[in-house]
């Protein structure tokens, strides 16, 4: 029977009143590469392109919210990568500006500004030593800012002297914010493959070929999609039900979502006016702590007990494919991660998948090969060393590398804390379960240093 205009208002209102279907963010990109200054004078004209942009943000997205009965839960801002416009390889510097954008943040109401960034994957100039330097007092100094550095790229290998440098780094910030169980690391994040359009805390930033300002969206939706699959897996005998069936209810339900975020984020980029333009929608399926608003309940609604048990990263690529499958039939302007993001503190199944054993890392960064990012939130206890913290990270990224993806870790080192105990960091960010670390010494491989080439895939011209 075809779908009345009814029946879809109908199903939309479902979405949204019963299976959390929202637009997760709209990231306003500003470009900061044309500020002609000097670098005394640069935080400051850095607070005022952010505030004379952004300064709408906040209330137009409401206002959409209201036309369009869709709710937007954060609205955002991400910058040019602030390495490369810093003009100074002292740290102060980096932490003046870091406090400017934080001070921006806080003018036009908005919940993060990303692109506190650098990007290191074949060497770090001066600057980017600098902003490295600076990342553990400028994260623990702010409230709204997150950064992140790209280590590595297919095309260029990995940079083994800049991962070692992250072990170092994401310590620095547990220790800077260790009187908030180490909070700031979940303000940071370590790619390869850094993509330039992602609208995601906390590794946006404004890459250089985007345009001066750019209106990028992310649509969530993990809800709907449980929900339509728990319904197709109800049906009774006999329902011909396969996987080919979970994979086109997934497509469909992929397609609506993206639908109403592409909407969205054009009546917002329309409304900003002149220079704002409408970007690109992420498809990533983002979870939060809500109940049902679970990566981790789609894989158990697929048949698994639970996420991280046998079968997990096959259910996981059928989702992450079916997703963009759905989604690219929706818009032509497909950007950012796209995917299923599996963070384990923000999603409540998963943070049980790891309570009871089920979800283990090293399951976790299997799983990651097919989805979204990669060790995501991942808490882990707090004496670990940063030459392990390293070699975690240095897994992850040769994951991306290899497959030509992005890949990214954001991982916790929580002061005091060990395997087993919860920290719960509310809201969106949820309750961090550290999970055990393999102690097994990894510290003379970390310190032989220099790059992994590139995989010969990367030969391509």
């Amino acid at each position: 029977m075809a779908v009345t205009g009814v029946d879809e208002v109908l199903q939309t209102l479902r979405m949204v009143e019963v299976e959390h279907l929202d637009i997760r963010t709209v990231t306003l990109g500003i470009s900061l590469l044309d500020l002609d200054c000097s670098a005394a004078q640069l935080p400051d004209r850095i607070y005022d392109r952010v505030t004379s942009l952004a300064g709408p943000l906040v209330a137009v997205a409401k206002q959409v919210e209201e036309d369009l009965g869709v709710p937007i839960i954060n609205k955002r801002v991400a910058v040019t990568p602030v390495a490369l416009i810093g003009r100074s390889d002292k740290p102060e510097q980096f932490v003046a500006i870091a406090a400017a954008l934080d001070r921006a943040a806080a003018a036009v109401g908005i919940d993060y500004i990303a692109g506190f960034s650098a990007l290191v994957h074949k060497g770090l100039t001066v600057a980017d030593q600098a902003l490295i330097d600076a990342l553990p007092q400028a994260i623990a100094t702010t409230a709204r800012l997150c950064g992140s550095v790209n280590v590595a790229t297919t095309r260029a290998g990995i940079n083994m002297d800049a991962v070692l440098m992250m072990g170092h780094t994401v310590r620095g910030i547990a220790a800077a914010t260790a009187a908030k169980d180490g909070i700031g690391c979940a303000r940071f994040v370590v790619f390869a493959n850094a993509v330039e359009d992602n609208p995601f805390i906390a590794g946006a930033f404004h890459g250089v070929g985007e345009p001066q300002a750019v209106l990028n969206v992310g649509v969530s939706g993990p809800g709907v999609v449980n929900s339509a699959l728990r319904r197709l897996m109800a049906e009774p005998p006999p329902s011909g039900i396969d996987l080919t069936s979970v994979a086109d209810v997934i497509k469909r339900m992929s397609f609506k979502i993206t639908r109403a975020g592409e909407l969205i984020g054009r009546v917002v980029a329309k409304r900003l006016g002149e220079p704002v333009k409408f970007g690109v929608v992420d498809l990533s399926l983002a979870p939060t702590p809500a109940e049902g608003d679970s990566v981790a309940n789609i894989l158990e609604a697929m048949g698994l007990e639970h996420a991280g048990a046998p079968g997990s990263t096959a259910a996981l690529m059928l989702l992450t494919d079916a997703v963009k499958k759905g989604g690219a039939m929706a818009t032509s302007y497909v950007g950012g991660l796209s995917g299923a993001f599996i963070p384990v503190s923000e999603d409540a199944g998963m943070v049980e998948a790891a309570r009871v054993g089920a979800l283990t890392i090293e399951k976790l960064e299997a799983m990651t090969a097919v989805c979204s990012v990669g060790l995501d939130m991942v808490a882990i206890p707090g004496d670990t060393p940063a030459e392990t913290i390293a070699a975690i990270i240095a897994d992850q990224i040769a994951i991306g590398v290899i497959n030509g993806k992005t890949t990214a870790a954001r991982l916790l080192p929580i002061p005091g804390r060990r395997a087993g105990d919860i920290v719960s960091y509310g809201g969106l960010l949820g309750d961090a379960i550290v999970m055990p670390v393999n102690t097994f010494s990894c510290e003379r491989f970390m310190r032989l240093g220099g790059r992994i080439p590139a995989p010969v895939q990367s030969l391509r011209n």
